[in-house]
């Protein structure tokens, strides 16, 4: 059974950093990639960043030049560093993994979510 745990959310002032991981664990043989995703209340969940197996990424265009997604293979660990954050940033943060091979086949995963709440 694969499983997603995020960590690093929490409440910060506008202008500051946070990092998040996730960490992917299980009988886990590879992915086709991974990413992050955020929904705030009353909103559709939507892709911040992803990192493809070959290592390409994607951002949102509201997080360009702000947050940085990096992948550490040998740990299983998606990392997404946010600095200058906004209020508009604040949500649920969720890890997501692609095209998983595991024994019993390829899917994909969610982690549970960690909020991150941007406030003075």
């Amino acid at each position: 059974q694969v499983q997603l745990v995020e960590s690093g959310g929490g409440l910060v002032q506008p202008g500051g950093s946070l990092r998040l991981s996730c960490i992917a664990s299980g009988m886990i043989f590879s992915f086709n990639g991974m990413g992050w995703y955020r929904q705030a209340p009353g909103k559709v969940r939507e892709l911040v960043a992803g990192i493809r197996s070959g290592g390409s990424r994607n951002y949102a265009d509201s997080v360009k030049g702000r947050f940085t997604i990096s992948r550490d293979n040998a740990k299983n660990t998606v990392y997404l560093q946010m600095n200058s954050l906004k209020p508009e940033d604040t949500a649920v943060y969720y890890c997501n993994a692609r095209g998983v091979a595991t024994p019993e086949g390829t899917n994909d995963y969610w982690g549970r979510g960690t909020q991150v709440t941007v406030s003075s």
